[in-house]
């Protein structure tokens, strides 16, 4: 993008997205809702009717998804995809689908986004980029960099992986899709950090997201219906043109091999409780919603990680002081399983993670690689501990909502930790504890001398009321210590109290029994 113009693949989109954030919530959200128990989703769902009668059989996953062709497939006969073999899938189709998004999208910002003139590219303006342009740090609107860029990225990456390439062939569609409009969509310098958040967080987004909407088409028996359809392609816009553009060609369900999931839907009211160094015009109650989906969750018996993102946790939350408040990502890029004795179970390794957190205070988003570790414990017959701890760094930006004399937002790499405990007492309870730190540095920035220390924390209890219906306690912290040399130190701290109706998944609370 630009150094100085709000833009970007979703240009075309961003004033309306702007009036009205509430637009990007409620499609994703509905969808999700065809995600919860009544489509059946649950540890033991049916794998999809193209895997082999044997397979269908075994317990945990047929790795057949991603792997290389073998020669008796090769030859080319078949065109529909079929992702045990990987026979049918095409690497013209998805190229072919992103040059025309980028097209069409170039020449409606032509005609009716302000500065048109930074649309009107041509070949020199292309020559150009390509041999003498000086790659920048935009200054874009913060949502359009930290999430609607990443948000784009997905989109290439869905092309790509709806038309059957695996999670890596996927990534390099991204990343190309990044660096065509980068260089040829606009006249303006080419953006630094666009190619960091689109096609890395584009890639580590759309991959839940891909895997969400198979998860939705692989429930119930027999062939989507138009509902799981519809709703899958809410979740993943790619994968729903692909199956509706080409039919049979790319209708074969991803198989997700039946991982351990949690699932949880909530909604409700939720109360500022306390607020240090905040405008006045923090909103002290409002509406709140989220949902949470966790997968690949480890300790169930046969199943393995032999693909990316086999886990990997997504959570996306709403409230009506500011729509869009949280989006995290993270799975599991590569990694081990391991066990202590019978009482637990868990995963190590490289994790990739993409975060956009905006409360009433602050704004940080991350695209981010970490190590670290995912387990589960059996702590007695009926108490169970699931917990997660990351380590890593990334590329983010952070900044005040409240726009004062200092910038609106800051660039920098982004070391980050992240602790999360889950204590589950049967199916009757449980509590939930998440931190998050993130520190934004000066070390590649355009500010030198800036930093950005963000903390958010939440807790929550759940308790089951009847089947998987629930009510749920939640309190939230958000901190953030800025340092700016012109201007004030900033210390800012809002804290929140949620009571919400939980809907949970067929998993109920998530323990895996191993034993």
């Amino acid at each position: 993008m630009g150094s100085t113009h709000v833009g970007g693949p979703h240009t075309a989109m961003m004033s309306v997205l702007h009036q009205n954030r509430l637009i990007r919530i409620i499609p994703l959200v509905s969808a999700l809702f065809l995600l919860s128990p009544g489509t059946g989703l649950s540890q033991n769902q049916t794998p999809p009717s193209s895997e082999n009668s044997n397979e269908r059989d075994l317990v945990g996953p047929v790795n057949h998804a991603d792997r290389t062709e073998s020669p008796a497939n090769s030859s080319g006969r078949s065109s529909t995809l079929n992702w045990e073999t990987r026979e049918g899938r095409s690497y013209l189709i998805p190229a072919a689908e992103i040059l025309a998004y980028l097209f069409l999208l170039n020449q409606f910002d032509r005609h009716f986004t302000e500065p048109m003139s930074d649309y009107r590219t041509t070949g020199t303006t292309i020559r150009d980029h390509l041999t003498d342009s000086k790659w920048v740090l935009d200054n874009d609107q913060f949502s359009v960099n930290q999430f609607l860029h990443p948000y784009s990225g997905s989109i290439y990456y869905g092309l790509a992986r709806s038309s059957g390439l695996n999670f890596w062939e996927s990534s390099l569609y991204s990343v190309a899709g990044s660096f065509l409009w980068e260089i040829g969509g606009e006249k303006t310098n080419p953006s630094i950090n666009d190619m960091i958040a689109t096609p890395i967080g584009g890639t580590f987004l759309g991959e839940p997201l891909f895997r969400m909407a198979n998860l939705l088409l692989e429930s119930g028996d027999g062939r989507p219906g138009f509902w799981r359809e519809l709703g899958a392609a809410i979740i993943s816009p790619p994968t729903g043109f692909n199956r509706l553009v080409f039919g049979n060609r790319f209708d074969a369900v991803y198989p997700s091999n039946r991982p351990a999931t949690f699932m949880r839907l909530a909604g409700g009211g939720t109360l500022t409780s306390s607020s240090h160094n905040v405008a006045s015009n923090v909103n002290e109650h409002g509406a709140v919603g989220e949902f949470t989906l966790t997968y690949g969750l480890p300790g169930k018996p046969g199943y393995t990680y032999a693909r990316p993102f086999d886990y990997f946790d997504f959570h996306v939350s709403a409230a009506t002081a500011n729509t869009l408040e949280t989006i995290t990502t993270r799975g599991l890029l590569a990694g081990k399983t391991y066990a202590s004795g019978d009482q637990t179970r868990g995963i190590w390794g490289l994790f990739g993670s993409y975060d956009y957190i905006s409360p009433q205070v602050f704004r940080v988003s991350s695209t981010a690689l970490s190590l670290g570790t995912v387990w589960q414990s059996w702590l007695a017959d009926e108490l169970a501990l699931q917990g997660t701890f990351l380590g890593g760094a990334g590329y983010g930006a952070a900044g005040s909502i409240q726009r004062t004399e200092e910038r609106d937002y800051h660039y920098g790499t982004t070391p980050q930790a992240l602790l999360a405990l889950r204590l589950i007492y049967a199916n009757r309870a449980m509590l939930d504890i998440t931190g998050r730190e993130y520190y934004v540095s000066d070390f590649l920035s355009p500010e030198r001398h800036g930093q950005e220390n963000i903390v958010r924390a939440e807790s929550s209890l759940t308790l089951r009321v009847f089947d998987r219906h629930g009510v749920a306690l939640r309190y939230s912290l958000s901190h953030r210590d800025a340092h700016y040399p012109s201007v004030e130190f900033r210390n800012q701290t809002v804290t929140a109290v949620s009571l919400m109706y939980v809907i949970l998944g067929d998993s109920g609370f998530g323990a895996v029994e191993w034993r």
